[in-house]
């Protein structure tokens, strides 16, 4: 129970700092972080809710009957979603921070109020 309790509140103040380097700071470095955080904090929280305690993981071998499947194993859904918004949310860091040095190489500032242009 603890557990659960300590990972919940780790991922709402992942997204919680997260979110506030989102939406208050103005340096691209500092809101691609931001984002960052959020993401990892959406993880944290997608695996804590999908744990039941006293289940195993969903690997069927000779510790758990095939008769007993749905009562010993964990979903295995909120695993595989989160792996895969894993590889997502890599990418699109990765996508940002080249945004982020073509602007800087660009206008040799990374302050986004100095990219009028670029709004309409």
């Amino acid at each position: 129970m603890a557990i659960e309790i300590i990972s919940l509140i780790t991922s709402f103040v992942l997204m919680l700092i997260g979110l506030y380097g989102l939406l208050s700071d103005k340096n691209i470095i500092k809101i691609i972080v931001g984002f960052s955080l959020f993401d990892t904090g959406t993880h944290i929280l997608i695996v804590t809710i999908g744990y039941l305690k006293g289940k195993t993981a969903p690997i069927l071998d000779n510790a758990v009957g095939l008769t007993d499947v749905s009562q010993k194993i964990v979903d295995p859904i909120p695993q595989a979603l989160v792996l895969t918004a894993i590889v997502i949310g890599l990418a699109v860091t990765a996508l940002m921070l080249a945004y982020a040095l073509k602007m800087y190489q660009a206008k040799k500032s990374l302050n986004i109020g100095d990219y009028k242009t670029l709004k309409w």
